[in-house]
């Protein structure tokens, strides 16, 4: 019995053992990967502060852990990170190495994430050679990776890389797109250090475009998030940038301020990275020294020592501190020289520099006096048309004309349409949009858009579905007008392309600082959707996905560029989500201040009372003077509904002369015409009347005309054709002794 007793003693002091033994392991086998966490976790720090041989020594510890415990995931992902560090010490054939090992391992276990991480480094690798097809090749895998692993915060760095591959081979069309896609993402994931990058890098695609102002605006942008945030890579960058800018616009001053500031910080950067790299060396180089030089100069001082020459150790010291001199003499030289170089190269592109900007200049004004002519020769003819079809509907046609009169006004008010949007794309791109903020109510502005765009989306049996987050405030200061037009672009164009499906408005907040408040609005529709092929050529002028859809659906393709313009003004951002047959969802984000006051009523047109109401308008006068004689009896028409008398004439002779006969309230004065023209006639007119209210009225509406009005004398312009409301306001105010805003002081 008692030798029973013994074997179950045995077993069961065994089987305790063994217990013990094995959670011992499942215990080092946490304590490992903690350490192993704890090893990579130094390593960043130190690589991110510049210590690379210690991040490169701490990542080799966590190598031993990870391939201690196993664990293949993590010696993938350690293998790449040794590359950064060595590709940053210029050991580029270790980098290469290190990461052909990581993807070998991630190929092995199917680690598509990290195996994307890798695809894009080896790009970059190949980026540095300037191998730039192939790096391209590297990060087109890196992105489709990393979206079929939805890994979307992570394509940022990869886009950010592939446009500066475009940058480098001047494809800046190719570039801008990815900036704008890379913008996005870091925005949405709070990437300070790639967004500060993308605005830089922007910058330097937008100057390259011809596009000075905005490269400015993006690069400053980037050097102001990059100083915030500490970043000086991208400070020094931003100054690199902004002196490049700046001498490409022979604003060379500024050129040279900025040239300064990056070579004072390269400077700086440039001798932390050397103190870094000195205090990484392996204990075997400070004992030998790395080349001859160091050697002979170490035994120099070896042999003073041993024999207590206090001379010799002082000639020495001289001699080091002569070579020290002699050197940064020689950097000085160097330096200056590059200066020079740069300032010579400078004055030899001035006189280039010249001539380019004057053929610019050329280019600019020939094209604003095309668009000019174009539009008065379009404009006018449309005038007639618009206002007789909007007469003829106004005096009770016959039941069968109606639907002929209804599809000549649309007629005339698509191609009035397509001539404005061609003239908001000129004023876009010339910069000459401002904002007008004023206070309104959010939520009605949408409904009214909804409401305004109702009969069409009911025609393609299409349903309108309106969310606004709860508890948002509803009333702002911004400017309406944009953003009715934003709306309008948007919303029509889902209507369009979606037939016998939904659409959904929403609204909603993503960040709030003071009164200052960011809103997202989505559109989206379940219609024909847009291929990714296209997706990046949406915003472009012009653009429709195809010539099919174009003929199809009609439209002329300027709205979503319209609309990235006004958004990138009301300084917001624009994306797009789309699937070809699932439909397409637009994102736009803009800020806007919120304002506490009561709420805003909400008219409908049909209920606003005519400003001329109540006022005496037995002995205003008013002169028409227009050449074009439908012209003249469609203005007639409708001052005569308006209660208002007018005088007509056709010329600008004709106008001066009767302007001295007859004491008129208001002159509306077009601007071509034959004999003198409208200009001519009212700069005479301002001789001897000063006090004259003079409309321009004319179909030219590009500002780079708006100075010659001013400086004629006129005190706004009534654009051709022009809305009988727009005319009563202006009308109103110079009845009622209000100061008449121009359009174009």
């Amino acid at each position: 019995m008692s030798r029973i007793k013994y074997y179950i003693f045995v077993f069961l002091a065994c089987f305790c053992g063994l217990i013990h033994a094995q959670l011992d392991d499942v215990e080092d086998v946490d304590m490992l990967a903690l350490r192993l966490q704890n090893y990579i976790d130094q390593a960043k720090l130190e690589s991110d502060r510049g210590d690379y041989y210690n991040a490169k020594d701490n990542l080799n510890k966590a190598l031993d852990v990870a391939e201690k415990i196993d664990d293949k995931s993590s010696q993938g992902i350690i293998h790449t990170k040794i590359a950064k560090v060595q590709f940053l010490v210029n050991e580029y054939e270790q980098a290469n190495l290190s990461l052909s090992k990581a993807l070998n391992i991630q190929r092995e276990i199917d680690d598509y994430g990290n195996r994307a991480v890798s695809y894009n480094i080896k790009g970059v690798f190949l980026s540095a050679k300037e191998d730039y097809e192939t790096a391209l090749d590297y990060f087109n895998s890196a992105k489709n990776l990393f979206e079929q692993e939805g890994l979307e915060e992570y394509i940022s760095e990869v886009t950010l890389n592939e446009a500066k591959v475009h940058i480098a081979l001047e494809q800046y069309e190719d570039a801008k797109s990815l900036l704008e896609r890379t913008i996005i993402i870091a925005n949405k994931y709070e990437q300070n250090r790639i967004l500060s990058s993308a605005l830089i890098q922007s910058g330097s695609v937008s100057s390259a475009l011809g596009s000075h102002d905005l490269a400015l605006t993006q690069v400053n942008e980037g050097l102001e998030l990059a100083r915030v945030n500490n970043i000086k890579d991208n400070v020094n960058a931003a100054y690199k940038t902004l002196s490049e800018i700046y001498n490409n616009d022979g604003d060379y001053k500024n050129s040279l301020v900025y040239f300064k500031r990056h070579i004072h910080l390269s400077d700086s950067l440039m001798n932390i990275k050397r103190e870094n790299l000195a205090s990484g060396i392996p204990g075997q180089y400070l004992s030998d020294y790395k080349n001859a030089e160091n050697e002979q100069l170490k035994a120099q001082i070896e042999e003073v020592k041993s024999e207590s020459d206090f001379t010799r150790i002082t000639t020495i010291l001289s001699i080091a501190l002569i070579t020290i001199l002699s050197l940064l003499t020689l950097s000085l030289y160097k330096n200056n020289n590059i200066r020079l170089k740069t300032n010579n190269m400078l004055h030899k592109k001035n006189d280039e520099l010249i001539v380019a900007k004057e053929k610019a200049e050329l280019a600019s004004k020939t094209k604003a006096n095309f668009l000019s002519t174009v539009t008065h020769e379009l404009r006018t003819p449309l005038y007639a048309v618009t206002g007789l079809t909007t007469m003829l509907l106004d005096e009770d046609p016959k039941e069968h004309q109606i639907p002929h009169l209804k599809s000549l006004k649309f007629s005339g008010d698509y191609l009035l349409t397509f001539i404005n949007d061609i003239l908001q794309i000129n004023k876009i791109e010339a910069n000459k949009v401002e904002l007008d903020p004023e206070e309104f109510n959010l939520k009605t502005k949408i409904e009214n858009v909804m409401s305004a765009l109702s009969n069409s989306a009911k025609d393609n049996g299409t349903k309108l579905h309106f969310e606004y987050e709860d508890g948002l405030p509803e009333t702002y200061i911004g400017d309406q007008l944009k953003i009715s037009q934003i709306l309008i672009n948007l919303l029509g164009n889902a209507i369009k392309f979606t037939k016998d499906g939904d659409i959904w408005i929403r609204t909603y907040k993503i960040d709030q600082k003071d009164k200052l408040c960011t809103l997202r609005f989505e559109v989206e529709d379940n219609g024909i959707g847009i291929t990714k092929e296209k997706q990046d050529q949406m915003f472009e002028s012009f653009s429709q996905g195809s010539v099919q859809i174009n003929r199809k659906y009609g439209g002329t393709g300027l709205g979503l560029s319209i609309v990235k313009g006004l958004i990138q003004i009301l300084k917001g951002k624009i994306y797009l989500k789309s699937e070809l047959g699932k439909g397409t969802t637009f994102f736009f984000e803009i800020p806007l201040e919120i304002i506490e006051t009561t709420k805003i009523k909400k008219v409908e047109d049909n209920q606003k009372p005519s400003k001329m109401e109540g006022l005496d308008l037995s002995d205003v006068k008013i002169l028409v003077v227009e050449d074009n004689k439908i012209n003249q009896m469609i203005t007639k028409k409708i001052l005569n509904k308006m209660g208002l008398h007018c005088d007509v004439v056709d010329n600008g002779e004709s106008a001066v002369e009767q302007v001295k006969k007859v004491d008129y309230k208001v002159v509306l004065m077009d601007i071509h015409m034959p004999g003198i023209s409208g200009l001519e006639a009212t700069k005479i007119i301002r001789t001897f009347d000063k006090e004259l209210t003079i409309f321009a009225l004319t179909a030219v509406t590009l500002e780079d005309k708006m100075h010659e009005f001013g400086e004629a004398g006129f005190n706004d312009i009534i654009s051709k054709p022009f809305k009988q409301e727009d005319f009563e306001n202006k009308l109103y105010d110079v009845l009622t002794g209000k100061e008449v805003i121009s359009s174009f002081f």
